[in-house]
C-alpha cells in the first residue's frame, strides 16, 4: 500500500482549468480516470480527509497521478470516455450486465429484407427495434405479427436453397411468409410488406387497424366470408401484439427513464426504453461505487458508458437528479446522436409515475443482487485466501493465469493462456498459442510459457518496469501473474517451474492440477497438495483449468478443420484461395462438396467446366 503523500502533486503544479486525470499503480497499470472542471480542485480533493472507504483504496493504492488539460468540459468528457474504454481502469465505475441484448433488427440492405433476433454491435443498413429483455419475447412478437406482415425471417442459407428447390419453407405453406423466394412476390411487394411492419412498430398503428377494419367489412359485405375471416384473425393479432406494447406517454414521446437504487456500496440502475410513447424494453445493472457518488454523478457515468457504446441515443433522458456538467453531457450526447438530447426530472404526470415504476424496479433489483452476490463476493475471497496459504504464498494470488496445451498425435499442437483477476475471468487478456514441431505435452507447454514470459522480460526490458508503450498503454503481457497454474501434474509442473527459473523469474508461484484425483502439485514437491472437497479454492482452481481446457481445445478444432480443409482441396489446377472459400459457401461443406455433380460446382462463379471437373477428381473417393 503506498502513502498517497510520497505522490502528492504539488497543489501549485496543478493547473486550474478543463481535464482529465489518470491515477496509476505500481506497475504503470492505469487504475482510475476522471474528469474535471478545474483540475486542480478535484486531484487535490484525493489527498485531503475525509475520505470514502473505497476512495482511499483506490489513492492507497495508486502510485503516481497525471492529468491532461483539454478546452472545454465536453472534450474532457471525450477524452475521459476515450480512456476508461482504452484502458479499462478497475477502480471507475462499470455497469456491466453480463449479457447483451436482443434487438428485433430489419435488414433493409438486403434485396428481401430478413426479420431477426439480433444482438452484439449495430450496423449499417439495418433498423433496430428495442431492445427486449428476452429473445422469446421478440420471437413471441414475430409469431403474432407474421401473419398480417408475412415478411421473411429464413438466414440466406434457407432462402438460397428453397430457391434452389422451388419449393417454400412450413412458414411459406401457412402463410406467416410470402415466399419471395421462390417467386410469389417479387422484391417491391415484399418491400412494402417490411415498410409496412417497420411503421407498425415504430408506433403509426391506428392506420393499419382501420385499414384491416374497413377491409375486413367490405369482404363481410361482398359476401367474401374466407376473406373477412382471415382479415378478423389478422386484426385480432394486431390487437394482441398491441397489449404486449402498453402505451405509458403519448405517441412523439421518444425517451429513455432511468432510475437509480442505492447504498453505500453499490448501486443498481434501471432503464425503460420508450418509443412512440410505448415501453419497448428494459435493462439492468449493478454497480459498485468505488467513491462518494451522489446519485447525479451515477447519471454521469451510466450517459458516459451506456450511451458511448450505443448508437441508439433518444431525443429525450429523464432522470431522477441532473449531473453537475449536465450541458456538457447535453451537449456530448447530442454530437452522439446527430440531433439535440435533452436531460430532464419529471415533476409530474405520467412520466413522473413511470419514474416511481422504474425508481421501485431498481429497488428490488439491487435488493436482488444483494441476496444473490453476498456469497459470490465472500467466496471468491475465501477462494483466492485458501489457494494462498494451501500453496505457501505470502498473499492471495489476485491475478491466476492458467495454461494448457491441445493436440492430436503431435499435430495441430496449440497452447491457451487463461486470465482470472480477483476470482473472475479476464478474456480480454487470454492469448492462444501456435507451436511448430512434433512435440509431447511437456514440451509444448515448455515453449508456451517461454514464450510468454520472455515477452514478459521484454516488454520490461523496451519500456521499463511499467510496462506502457510510447502512448501511455499496456503492451501485451506486460503484466505478471502472482500464480502460474498449469493442467497436469508433477512433470508439467516441473517443467514450468524450470522455463520460469531459467528466465530468471522466481515471484511467480507455479502448480498443476491434475485431472484424475485434483491433486495440486507444486515444484520439486513428492506429494501434491490436497485441497477438501468442498473447498471454495479447490473450485476456482477447477473452473480456471476448465477454462483453459475449453479455450485450448477451441483453437485446436479450428486449426485441424482449417488444415482438412485446405489440404483436401490443395493442388488443383485452377483453384486458388478465393474460389475454394466460394465453393464451401455455396455447398457448406466437403461432403457435400464431393457429392455435388460438375455441372453444379460449375454454376459457382468464378469456376469453369475444367476446374469443376478437377475438383470432382480430386474429391472422389479412392479404392
Amino acid at each position: 500500500m503506498a502513502d498517497p503523500s510520497s505522490y502528492r502533486p504539488a497543489p501549485g503544479a496543478i493547473p486550474d482549468a478543463p481535464g482529465v486525470y489518470r491515477f496509476r499503480d505500481a506497475t504503470g497499470r492505469v487504475i482510475y480516470v476522471g474528469k474535471a472542471k478545474s483540475l486542480r480542485s478535484r486531484v487535490c480533493s484525493y489527498f485531503g480527509e475525509p475520505l470514502h472507504p473505497r476512495t482511499r483504496q483506490m489513492v492507497t493504492a495508486a502510485t503516481a497521478v497525471d492529468w491532461v488539460t483539454v478546452g472545454t468540459e465536453v472534450e474532457a468528457l471525450q477524452l475521459e470516455y476515450a480512456w476508461i474504454k482504452e484502458f479499462d481502469p478497475r477502480f471507475n465505475v462499470k455497469y456491466r450486465d453480463d449479457k447483451s441484448y436482443p434487438y428485433l433488427a430489419v435488414t433493409l440492405d438486403e434485396e428481401f429484407p430478413r426479420l431477426q433476433v439480433m444482438r452484439g454491435a449495430k450496423r449499417r443498413g439495418v433498423r433496430y427495434f428495442g431492445p427486449y429483455s428476452h429473445a422469446w419475447a421478440i420471437r413471441e412478437t414475430l409469431d403474432l405479427l407474421l401473419r398480417v406482415f408475412p415478411a421473411r425471417t429464413c438466414s440466406a442459407g434457407v432462402f438460397r436453397r428453397a430457391g434452389q428447390i422451388g419449393r417454400p419453407c412450413l412458414l411459406g405453406d401457412i402463410g406467416k411468409c410470402s415466399a419471395p423466394c421462390v417467386g410469389r412476390v417479387d422484391a417491391e411487394q415484399h418491400r412494402r410488406i417490411v415498410d409496412d411492419f417497420c411503421d407498425f412498430m415504430a408506433g403509426r398503428t391506428d392506420q393499419l387497424v382501420r385499414r384491416l377494419e374497413r377491409e375486413m367489412r367490405q369482404a363481410s359485405n361482398a359476401l367474401e366470408f374466407e376473406r373477412a375471416a382471415r382479415l378478423r384473425d389478422d386484426l385480432a393479432a394486431v390487437r394482441r401484439a398491441l397489449e404486449k406494447q402498453a402505451v405509458v406517454l403519448p405517441d412523439h414521446t421518444d425517451a429513455d427513464v432511468v432510475a437509480f437504487a442505492e447504498d453505500e456500496l453499490e448501486a443498481a440502475v434501471k432503464v425503460f426504453h420508450v418509443r412512440a410513447g410505448r415501453v419497448r424494453g428494459e435493462r439492468g445493472w449493478v454497480v459498485e461505487k468505488t467513491e462518494l457518488l451522489s446519485t447525479g454523478d451515477l447519471v454521469h457515468h451510466f450517459c458516459r458508458q451506456v450511451y458511448g457504446e450505443s448508437a441508439d441515443v433518444p431525443r429525450e433522458l429523464l432522470v431522477p437528479e441532473l449531473p453537475v456538467d449536465v450541458d456538457a453531457l447535453s451537449d456530448w450526447l447530442s454530437q452522439r446522436r446527430g440531433g439535440r438530447v435533452t436531460l430532464r426530472v419529471p415533476q409530474r404526470g405520467d412520466k413522473r409515475a413511470l419514474m416511481e415504476t422504474v425508481a421501485r424496479n431498481a429497488g428490488e433489483a439491487l435488493t436482488s443482487h444483494k441476496l444473490r452476490r453476498a456469497g459470490d463476493l465472500t467466496a471468491r475471497s475465501q477462494a483466492l485466501e485458501e489457494i494462498g496459504q494451501a500453496l505457501g504464498m505470502d498473499t492471495a494470488p489476485l491475478r491466476v493465469e492458467c495454461y494448457d496445451v491441445s493436440q492430436i498425435h503431435g499435430t495441430d499442437v496449440v497452447g491457451s493462456m487463461v486470465v482470472f483477476e480477483d476470482g473472475l475471468p479476464r478474456k480480454g487478456e487470454y492469448r492462444r498459442f501456435a507451436v511448430r514441431g512434433d512435440t509431447d505435452d511437456v514440451a509444448a507447454l515448455s515453449e508456451v510459457l517461454r514464450r510468454r514470459f520472455s515477452r514478459y522480460l521484454e516488454a520490461q526490458v523496451q519500456t521499463g518496469e511499467l510496462g506502457l508503450d510510447g502512448t501511455g498503454k499496456a503492451r501485451r503481457f506486460a503484466y505478471p501473474p502472482q500464480l502460474v497454474v498449469v493442467d497436469g501434474g508433477a512433470p508439467q509442473v516441473n517443467a514450468g517451474a524450470a522455463v520460469l527459473a531459467g528466465l530468471g523469474i522466481t515471484d511467480v508461484t507455479v502448480c498443476g492440477l491434475a485431472k484424475r484425483l485434483e491433486e495440486v502439485w507444486l515444484a520439486g514437491r513428492e506429494f501434491p497438495v490436497i485441497l477438501p472437497r468442498h473447498s471454495e479454492g479447490l473450485y476456482l482452481l477447477q473452473r480456471v483449468r476448465d477454462e483453459a481446457h475449453r479455450f485450448a481445445i477451441t483453437f485446436h478444432r479450428q486449426r485441424r478443420s482449417k488444415r482438412m480443409t485446405a489440404s483436401a482441396l490443395d493442388g488443383v489446377p485452377g483453384l486458388g484461395e478465393a474460389r475454394r472459400k466460394a465453393l464451401l459457401r455455396r455447398f457448406g461443406s466437403l461432403r457435400k462438396l464431393a457429392a455435388a455433380s460438375a455441372d453444379e460446382i460449375a454454376q459457382v462463379p468464378g469456376v469453369g467446366p475444367r476446374t469443376a471437373e478437377a475438383v470432382v477428381a480430386a474429391l472422389a473417393p479412392r479404392e
